[in-house]
């Protein structure tokens, strides 16, 4: 039930802010992410500067979560971590800026171990690759390979020696079915993850600890041809890996909040028209 619940928050959430008639003309991407493997679950909140939207807050978000994009409008925003169940007027345990530029892309992410754990703001690039390509890049939150390997099956270099609590820059792949290699760099386990590749498609791929003492890698989709519009959410299908548990629902009352507001707006504007 988790799971189809995560797959219903990833369309509503965009829905819901694509609808709100409060949104400004110029907006960008963000979403929040959760990457330090021996940090407590912690509640994120999400503050507009300029007040353009609603303060949100998200509940109980525990190691490796990632939401999927948020749509907000142009503008700086604070972002702080407390520990979930905290009151909110408690001092918070991280806290970070952030500026939406138009059109631009960003994730959020509490990263590093919890003694030296900090906010860090990822710049996204969700341009699309050509038709007859993929474009994919690492986010290393595992802190049992504190520096690791990606590739292929095949013998084809993702990534080498990436750092624990960093991210890559995108690269160009062929796209298809692949099974991806995680491995600590020197030697040891390797994690495979079949999945495919859509032609045009903008990737992330995000490592993490196993509670079996594995890597887990899992695959996010940032931007697909089709459509054209930022996702972020757990590539699934054809391969992908699984979804995590879903960002609270606080995302979805939000949205459907959203959804509601825009709906009786559009009401009362017809209903004028017609009077």
């Amino acid at each position: 039930m988790k799971r189809i619940v995560a797959g219903a928050l990833a369309g509503l959430v965009v829905l819901g802010m694509a609808a709100s008639p409060a949104r400004a003309a110029g907006a960008g991407y963000v979403r929040l992410a959760h990457l330090s493997p021996d940090t407590p679950a912690v509640d994120v909140y999400l503050k507009s500067q300029s007040g353009a939207v609603d303060d949100q807050k998200f509940d109980g978000v525990a190691y490796g979560a990632m939401s999927n994009y948020l749509r907000l409008p142009t503008g700086s925003y604070s972002v702080a971590m407390r520990k979930a169940g905290a009151p909110a007027s408690t001092r918070p345990v991280l806290t970070t800026q952030v500026t939406v530029g138009d059109g631009g892309a960003y994730t959020v992410a509490g990263v590093g171990r919890y003694a030296d754990l900090g906010l860090r703001v990822f710049k996204d690039d969700l341009r699309l690759p050509g038709r007859d390509e993929s474009k994919i890049r690492i986010i290393q939150a595992s802190v049992r390979a504190p520096v690791l390997d990606v590739g292929g099956a095949n013998g084809a270099a993702i990534a080498d020696r990436v750092p624990f609590a960093t991210t890559t820059g995108y690269r160009e792949v062929n796209p298809g079915k692949w099974t991806v290699k995680v491995q600590p760099s020197g030697g040891g386990a390797t994690s495979d993850l079949p999945c495919t590749l859509g032609a045009g498609n903008v990737y992330s791929l995000l490592v993490l600890d196993g509670k079996k003492g594995s890597l887990e890698p899992e695959l996010h989709i940032d931007a697909a041809r089709q459509g054209g519009v930022p996702q972020g959410g757990v590539a699934t299908g054809a391969g992908g890996s699984r979804p995590r548990d879903p960002l609270p629902a606080a995302l979805l009352l939000a949205a459907l909040t959203a959804m509601i507001t825009g709906g009786v707006f559009l009401a009362l504007r017809r209903g004028r028209r017609t009077a």
